[in-house]
């Protein structure tokens, strides 16, 4: 009884209808949202998960903590304060140490603090067994950086070198080279005084296809340095790490299967796709948020497992946990269909589950197609516990993109339409309890957030946003993400919303945008 009670207990708190500001008589077309707070996550230090590194003052016996691995190295390396000098005093000379494992959706970053001679320091990223190789890498000349170089080696054989002249005024001294993987391709900055600029990118998918679980499982990241006679080069540091990247988007709340958004220990959790370069390329992200302020915290990513021996780099989830069965479940957009190395694959809807807590850390979540037909995108979900229906807004594909109510006995297949598609340009579609009733939200690229009534989809009316996150020279498309809250918080309701500005001197066609604004919201008082 008493195990019970703890359980009953629990699920009211966490779950309980009553504690969220939805019961009354809110509607959402009279909420105005009025803006608090805007930032711009760009490889921040603080929203870093760490999984390697070489930091010299930390190490005491390096040959073990990070050996050589080649046989015949002649470079020398000393510790120098709190740096890892390498010399070649009298001839040309080679190294690559080992740093850690290798992940392919982490971020690599190599920081110097200075460099004399001549020669080239690279991040590689090896599966000795098999002849494959890949490295981002600076030269120097006279100790200053002169080019940024990609290279491949795939099954032994070289790809062609990519090379990118580093622009005028960047000094060696205290700069960062940095390698965004994406699993089918790569992002090349530098990074000088806190400003990332990016310098190079690669699509390798055709070569070398890093989403393979069973090759990933045996490279290694490491440090490759070849100097002239008399050159030398000092090491900061090493390291790899999962980070929020350069943009974020589609920001939608974690929920339980009745999409009453998930709060615990006083923080929110959301959904957030990392935004690489294209559509190959981004990541889906996990972050959490205290709603009284604007603290977001990076707290991990999500790979999908299709069972066919790759890890997918799939977006724009909705995931729910299961207050039943204790299964997190959802639904992503399949948009590594367009990243395969070769490979004939549709994008679709994918059904998504995990026994674990997939919200921290590197999580890995089973996934299938639900059986919808289609290339469409931003599926949101509810158990509707009165219709005994499970009900999805998606935005269905056709010439444009356009929210379509679906419904199905079950969460994972059985689909069929209900309503819709709407007339109008759809995006971030969501289902959301205001006031004693639910809604259907979306964005639009004509400048406006729709409210649908539920789950016909009929016209409600707009969200009021003062201060919204676009302007005549920016896109409209964002994701209202609008959030009921409990008692006691500045607001009884937030939105959190991105904007769709994309990150500089990226190549077309790319999706990098964007940066966050946080929304209170109150129902205006009528005179």
């Amino acid at each position: 009884m008493r195990l019970l009670r703890f359980i009953f207990l629990f699920t009211s708190l966490f779950y309980a209808p009553s504690l969220f500001a939805n019961e009354g008589d809110d509607k959402p077309e009279d909420i105005e949202f009025r803006r608090q707070s805007v930032t711009r996550l760009i490889f921040d230090e603080s929203h870093r998960i760490p999984l390697s590194s070489l930091r010299p003052a930390k190490v005491i016996d390096l040959d073990l903590m990070h050996p050589e691995l080649l046989a015949d190295s002649s470079l020398r390396w000393d510790f120098e304060d709190a740096y890892l000098k390498g010399s070649s005093p009298q001839k040309r000379a080679s190294s690559l140490r080992w740093v850690g494992g290798f992940n392919p959706f982490a971020t690599y970053d190599l920081e110097l603090h200075q460099a004399t001679g001549d020669g080239a320091i690279a991040m590689t990223f090896q599966h000795a067994s098999r002849g494959d190789r890949l490295s981002a890498g600076l030269q120097f000349k006279d100790g200053k950086p002169v080019k940024l170089t990609w290279n491949i080696l795939s099954a032994g054989a070289a790809v062609p070198e990519k090379t990118w002249t580093v622009p005028p005024g960047i000094s060696l001294k205290g700069l960062t080279l940095r390698a965004q993987m994406s699993a089918v391709g790569v992002n090349l900055f530098l990074e000088s005084e806190g400003k990332s600029t990016l310098i190079g990118f690669s699509d390798f998918a055709k070569q070398m296809d890093l989403r393979e679980r069973s090759r990933i499982q045996r490279m290694d990241f490491a440090i490759q340095t070849e100097l002239q006679a008399d050159a030398q080069i000092m090491i900061k540091q090493a390291s790899s790490y999962l980070s929020p990247g350069s943009g974020q988007a589609d920001i939608r709340a974690i929920t339980d299967e009745e999409g009453r958004p998930l709060l615990e220990d006083g923080r929110l959790w959301l959904t957030m796709t990392l935004r690489g370069r294209a559509l190959p390329h981004p990541l889906q992200g996990v972050f959490s948020l205290n709603p009284s302020v604007f603290d977001l915290r990076f707290e991990g990513v999500i790979v999908f497992d299709m069972g066919d021996g790759l890890f997918r780099n799939e977006l724009a989830s909705h995931l729910f946990r299961d207050s039943k069965t204790g299964e997190w479940r959802g639904w992503t957009t399949g948009f590594s269909a367009l990243g395969g190395a070769g490979k004939t694959e549709e994008k679709t809807i994918l059904g998504v589950s995990s026994t674990r807590d997939p919200r921290k850390g590197f999580s890995i979540m089973k996934a299938r197609p639900i059986g919808i037909a289609g290339a469409h995108e931003d599926p949101h979900g509810i158990y509707d516990k009165e219709a005994g229906k499970w009900r999805l807004l998606l935005c269905e594909h056709g010439k444009n993109y356009r929210a379509g109510m679906w419904q199905s006995d079950h969460w994972d297949r059985g689909f069929t339409r209900l309503a819709g598609p709407v007339e109008m340009d759809s995006t971030g579609t969501m289902i959301q309890q205001i006031g004693a009733k639910r809604y259907a939200l979306f964005g639009s690229a004509d400048r406006k957030i729709y409210i649908r009534s539920y789950p016909d989809l009929g016209p409600v009316g707009e969200l009021q946003i003062s201060l919204p996150p676009w302007n005549e020279g920016n896109g409209s498309r964002i994701w209202p993400n609008v959030i009921p809250l409990p008692e006691g918080y500045p607001a009884p309701y937030i939105a959190l919303m991105m904007d769709r500005v994309n990150f500089p001197e990226m190549p077309k066609p790319n999706w990098t945008y964007g940066a966050l604004y946080l929304y209170h919201g109150h129902v205006l008082k009528k005179d």
